[in-house]
């Protein structure tokens, strides 16, 4: 039988703890490349598989599911404990994924891709929860560069991935490839990880699960229908949003009565979980609205193909990295975190006004240094934002915590990715008009977004008239952007610098000593 060992506050962590966190770094990249490697394939999947006015679905299904189970798998681990919960994620994540690689028609890949999204919701909050157990927040730190690393090789490598595996092996494979990538993460979380195993006398708050589910579907509906499939003002609109807000109002009203609450009101008392929730929104806003628009940018304003626009985001990844190292290293060193929130939101400011002036002329070593800016400003937030929620939550709350914080970053992608959708096609369409006529109106009349064979076969003069759309379209979303950012440097001066546990301060204030986490040694 081999020897246990505790995870230790101080030194070196030993190498099975190292092993367990390689699991959670491969389980992390199973959740955030997925959808990436999949949006490369799915003109091809469109192709055999037909059902183009339901492609949306594809994707949304998932998003949907994510975003719905992501605080319930939270909740449960708190309740039952976190290795059973995490090993149940990944083992739905991977039947969505196979049952998606057999579909046979577009009705059968978007409820199979909803199979994927119900475990994807568990993955990484699973991965954040888990750390939370084994390493104290004063050394967790230290490893916020791999998180990093692993969201920066998900963002530049899923659309190679995807185009290499869809071309040669088949789009079916883009789903299959998660198959043994899962097998190894549940194979070595099995054998190594043991975490104290929970029991709640409790029940689930079942009510609390379907209004949190049925509120969160309606926001996300609203944010991925709205002018787009139906106009802002419309009946279906309306009636969405006036379920969401019965439904949250009434999950809100709920849980200050419920035994056993899904996502309990008391965790928002602590001043810096709140304000890290606001901040994780607002970074959820702005970065997935950068890495939505910059491409289409990059494409087709400064001729990158959709492969080159992956690769030349690297500026922002590798900043994001770099500073996201650079952070959790000085964190672990000093214990000291205030700072970070408010340099990532002035980063964050400054790299999106910048990139608001990009136009027909920027080239691309200057957008390349302007991304650098905002890439910064993400790396000083990514991480931090968990790491000071979970500092700031009791041990028992700790999935609840890191499942509520990935959530807001969820709902955060998704109003960024609508509300900064909605402006950039609205000056598109409003710039096309103005310098193509009747042309102009008819090219971008069903979308704002051309592909780069459709914007090849344009006459010259509406493909220059589309540039400059682009480029003004772009300069209103970045715009906004930094205007929204402005909200996280707010909220990050208010940040009350309480001190991180496993260091030689005081505990943080309302938490538990850190866990008796144990690992069977390898």
């Amino acid at each position: 039988m081999a020897d246990t060992v505790e995870t230790t506050t101080e030194g070196k962590q030993p190498r099975s703890v190292r092993v367990v966190l390689l699991a959670l770094m491969i389980a992390m990249m199973l959740a955030m490349l997925d959808n990436m490697i999949v949006g490369t394939a799915m003109p091809t999947i469109v192709g055999e598989l037909g059902g183009l006015e339901h492609l949306s679905w594809v994707v949304t299904g998932y998003t949907l599911a994510t975003a719905a189970s992501t605080p319930i798998w939270g909740k449960l681990g708190d309740m039952y404990g976190r290795k059973g919960a995490f090993l149940s994620s990944i083992v739905i994540f991977l039947i969505g994924s196979a049952l998606s690689g057999m579909a046979q028609d577009m009705g059968q890949l978007i409820g199979f891709r909803a199979v994927q999204g119900l475990g994807a919701g568990g993955l990484m909050v699973g991965v954040m929860a888990i750390i939370g157990d084994l390493i104290p927040p004063r050394e967790r730190g230290k490893y916020q560069g791999m998180m990093a690393g692993v969201m920066a090789l998900a963002m530049i490598g899923g659309p190679l991935v995807g185009g290499t595996i869809t071309d040669n092996w088949g789009w079916r494979w883009a789903f299959y490839i998660n198959l043994p990538l899962g097998a190894v993460a549940l194979a070595l979380v099995t054998a190594v990880l043991h975490l104290p195993r929970k029991r709640s006398k409790a029940g689930i708050d079942y009510l609390g699960v379907v209004l949190l589910t049925v509120g969160i579907t309606s926001i996300v509906l609203v944010t991925t229908w709205g002018g787009t499939e139906y106009a802002w003002t419309s009946a279906r609109i309306m009636e969405l949003i006036g379920i969401g807000v019965a439904a949250l109002v009434g999950f809100v009203f709920w849980q200050t009565r419920a035994a056993e609450p899904v996502l309990p009101l008391h965790i928002f008392k602590s001043r810096n979980f709140t304000l890290m929730s606001v901040i994780g929104f607002i970074t959820g806003f702005v970065m997935f609205g950068a890495t939505l628009f910059l491409p289409l940018y990059q494409q087709a304003v400064q001729g990158a193909s959709a492969t080159n626009s992956g690769l030349l985001l690297l500026p922002m990844l590798g900043a994001m990295l770099v500073t996201s190292m650079v952070a959790g290293r000085v964190t672990t060193n000093s214990g000291r975190y205030k700072i970070f929130p408010i340099v990532g939101g002035v980063l964050m400011i400054v790299g999106m006004y910048l990139l608001s002036l990009m136009d027909t002329g920027t080239t691309r070593l200057t957008s390349g240094v302007y991304m650098a800016v905002v890439g910064a400003g993400m790396g000083c937030l990514m991480q931090i934002t968990m790491l000071v929620a979970q500092n700031s939550v009791e041990m028992k709350d700790m999935g609840v915590a890191s499942s509520s914080t990935t959530l807001f970053r969820t709902l955060g992608s998704s109003f960024g990715v609508a509300i900064m959708g909605a402006l950039f096609n609205h000056r598109v369409q409003d710039v096309m008009a103005e310098r193509a006529g009747a042309l102009g109106k008819n090219i971008t009349e069903k979308s704002a977004q051309l592909d780069a064979k459709s914007l090849q076969k344009l006459p010259a003069v509406a493909r220059e008239a589309y540039q400059h759309a682009v480029s003004s379209g772009t300069h209103s979303a970045f715009l906004l952007g930094a205007g929204i950012a402005v909200v996280v440097l707010i909220a990050a001066l208010f940040v009350k610098e309480v001190p991180l546990k496993g260091g030689s301060k005081a505990p943080a204030e309302g938490a538990d000593p850190a866990p008796q986490a144990v690992v069977e040694a390898v």
